[in-house]
């Protein structure tokens, strides 16, 4: 398996040229069509001008022309700048004015996000539409037209291949510059640790333009030669009935898409018959979610941990061997884990520290941001600003963002810990833990719950958890809520939830 995302392509087209490379909406495409589609996708680009080094935006769902103009991008030399399509008209504008976009391929039903941008960001110069045949450019015509004298430039490991920029939680977001070999390095000790093969049929139902979607279901799928089974957006029924229609071998989700298809009452073990793995990532997964949701049906949940700066995994759970529910696993393939203190030394284990990485993986830098980068990359480690144990087997167990920690009377409250108890009460659907000011204690635990029954009370929680938390760690405030906000992968933000909290009580 190349360390260059193109490569593995073009090897899996050559080796399985009649194999499906994916499905969407009922049609399929062979790996010796998609090639030919991203070589035309790229030959069509140069002929408009993009050169090695572009930048190019993606700005779609999921849909096959995502893949072809993703790896037409590649195969270009050119660099993948994908973005959410619920993204503002400001967001997208930073994002397109900080990496210097030169196009933007998308659909036409975001136009009014994307037009106005053309006078305002002289670098870009072309807006391309999948689905218009009345623009100046677009997708069809673009990827028909063959330049005869378009010849592949030769692409290096450490060239460029994918910008991803972060949630921006803690101001504008960052670019994260990823290479090939950050992002195949990737694909390769997933591919291993999950054992894929060309028979595989994996569930791509997470937004493509994430990188968890973008490495373990997409780039691992085309690199093993397996069928990328698309579907547009998340609903728990179609998603199963996709399983079950598809016969998909693995399903990768976020623990609310666990949670979502665990509420179906008519859904059962059988719907999940096909599937060998679950993958569990984007945020810790509640261990009630997940025994309740592997004991409906039948399935075993792996839990991972990565992020965007590592394109994404650095821990999994092992298919075979040891799976420790409530962990993210053990080291991946080439990658090193480590907790550490305050002054960057390993601390014992069982401790509680900052998780760090170091391996291919991990990301060149921040787009125009050395000081950003030279703060989160130090002597060779990623600092993650994530809060972790490891155990003498070195199994990770992430504690809590660092940011969200809670401190009350000056003991340390973890908002996982809290959630985890939340999660165990029957009625409790989803939860979410904060700290608010507090003049006496500096700061207080706050709940938000969605609960199905709309008879449970405040004090209901309370005492519920009293016997299972500390005195200090007990909510004193719970907030009901019909559903808690999430960002596009459906992980829940606490940040959102800090907004409009008031400064004292």
């Amino acid at each position: 398996m190349s360390l260059n995302l193109n490569e593995n392509l073009k090897n899996s087209a050559a080796k399985f040229p009649s194999h499906r490379a994916y499905t969407f909406l009922n049609k399929s495409t062979t790996y010796a069509e998609l090639d030919k589609e991203v070589d035309c996708a790229a030959s069509g680009l140069y002929a408009a001008g993009i050169r090695k080094g572009d930048k190019v935006a993606l700005l779609l769902g999921n849909c096959p022309e995502f893949i072809t103009a993703y790896y037409g991008i590649l195969r270009l030399g050119a660099v993948v700048v994908p973005m959410n399509p619920a993204y503002t008209l400001g967001e997208i504008s930073f994002i397109l004015s900080n990496s210097q976009a030169k196009a933007v391929i998308t659909h036409t039903s975001l136009e009014s996000n994307i037009y106005p941008l053309r006078e305002k960001l002289e670098h870009l110069k072309m807006i391309i539409y999948t689905d218009s045949i009345n623009s100046e450019w677009t997708w069809e015509p673009l990827i028909q037209e063959t330049e005869e004298n378009f010849e592949s430039p030769f692409i290096r490991e450490d060239d460029l291949a994918v910008i991803l920029y972060t949630s921006g939680t803690t101001g504008k977001p960052k670019g994260a510059m990823l290479s090939h070999r950050n992002m195949a390095s990737n694909v390769k000790a997933i591919s291993r640790l999950a054992e894929f093969t060309e028979e595989d049929r994996m569930i791509a139902v997470l937004p493509m333009f994430h990188v968890f979607c973008m490495t373990v279901c997409i780039n691992v799928p085309i690199a093993c030669g397996a069928t990328i089974v698309i579907v547009p957006n998340f609903s728990p029924a179609n998603v199963i009935n996709t399983i079950r229609r598809e016969k998909a071998t693995l399903f990768t989700g976020v623990p609310t898409m666990f949670s979502f298809m665990l509420q179906l009452p008519e859904a059962t073990a059988k719907d999940f018959s096909s599937i060998r793995a679950c993958f569990s990532g984007g945020a810790s997964i509640p261990l009630e979610l997940l025994h309740r949701f592997e004991e409906k049906y039948d399935v075993r949940i792996l839990e991972g941990y990565g992020l965007s700066e590592t394109a994404p995994a650095t821990a999994f759970n092992p298919l075979r061997g040891t799976r420790k529910a409530g962990s993210v696993g053990i080291d991946i393939m080439d990658v090193k884990n480590k907790v550490v203190d305050t002054n960057g030394f390993e601390v014992p284990r069982g401790e509680i520290g900052e998780l760090i990485v170091q391996g291919p993986n991990v990301m060149m830098g921040y787009l125009g941001m050395p000081e950003a980068t030279s703060s989160a990359l130090k002597d060779g480690w990623f600092y993650t600003g994530d809060l972790a144990r490891m155990d003498e087997e070195g199994y990770i167990y992430i504690v809590d963002r660092k940011k969200d920690l809670i401190i009350v009377g000056g003991y340390n409250v973890y908002p996982k810990e809290v959630e985890e108890v939340l999660y165990q009460h029957p009625a409790i659907v989803e939860a979410a833990v904060i700290g608010i000011p507090d003049k006496e204690y500096g700061e207080i635990v706050k709940a938000f719950v969605v609960s199905k029954d709309e008879c449970i009370t405040m004090d209901d929680i309370f005492h519920f958890c009293q016997d299972k938390l500390t005195k200090y760690k007990l909510p004193k405030q719970v907030e009901f809520k019909k559903e808690l906000p999430k960002n596009s992968t459906g992980k829940i933000l606490r940040k959102a939830l800090r907004v409009d909290q008031v400064e004292f009580i």
